[in-house]
């Protein structure tokens, strides 16, 4: 591996707004029953991995997901907000429904994934892209030839699969980005390269009986963290 950094890279437990599929964006929604048991899995999964340091968004729900994890490993949470989740501006706290209702133009726009496109009080995809990825890169170059955890969002491990893979951030999403997953990539000093995506291995069997269906803990294309 020489002096590149194997990022993993998780996104936080479920939320009762992800159930809803209403979008997050940076407000503070905490983790359901769900959420919880699955930062606890995350945490188990990655016991045996030797990490030198935990970074996480500040919002609650990356930040109490990050905790399960420091209180397995007994390191501490690195807070940066650099890992927050895309500000949403007018959309956030409303489902995708009740946005089209009201503004069937604005949802046409985000749904083609406009790079510029602001709703009011938002942040531009291609900001936010920037952001995520300057972000993942700056804490991986802290740490050559170790391996770091980044607890973040759906948004912003979307940001980083689209930089380790080369695809345009106006693509079509086709992966899946599931609450508690394990992502795992490799920073060079130059670039993200993917390594290995989607992993939820660690949520099979013994599920909360509400998630049993192994439904919710996937992000649907435009529903946000």
């Amino acid at each position: 591996m020489g002096h590149g950094t194997r990022i993993l890279a998780i996104r936080h437990g479920e939320t009762a707004w992800n159930v809803d599929t209403r979008i997050q964006g940076q407000l503070d929604i905490p983790l359901n029953d769900t959420g919880r048991w699955q930062a606890g899995r995350v945490a188990e999964a990655l016991a045996s991995e030797d990490i030198a340091a935990i970074y996480a968004s500040d919002l609650v729900r990356a930040a109490d997901t990050a905790a399960a994890i420091s209180l397995r490993t007994g390191l501490p949470v690195i807070h940066d907000q650099g890992l927050r989740e895309r500000r949403f501006g007018l959309f956030q706290g409303r489902t995708v429904a009740e946005i089209e209702a009201i503004h069937p133009d604005l949802v046409r726009r985000w749904k083609s994934r406009e790079p510029d496109f602001e709703p009011e009080g938002a942040e531009s995809l291609r900001v936010f892209y920037q952001r995520s990825v300057d972000a993942a890169q700056r804490l991986a170059a802290a740490h050559p030839g170790e391996t770091v955890v980044l607890v973040a969002h759906g948004g912003v491990l979307d940001c980083l699969y689209r930089a380790a893979c080369g695809m345009p951030i106006e693509a079509p999403r086709t992966w899946q980005l599931g609450n508690a997953s394990i992502n795992r990539l490799l920073f060079t000093g130059e670039r993200l390269t993917m390594i290995g995506w989607g992993d939820i291995q660690h949520l099979e069997g013994d599920a909360l009986e509400e998630s049993s269906d192994g439904g919710r803990s996937l992000t649907p294309a435009h529903s946000l963290s």
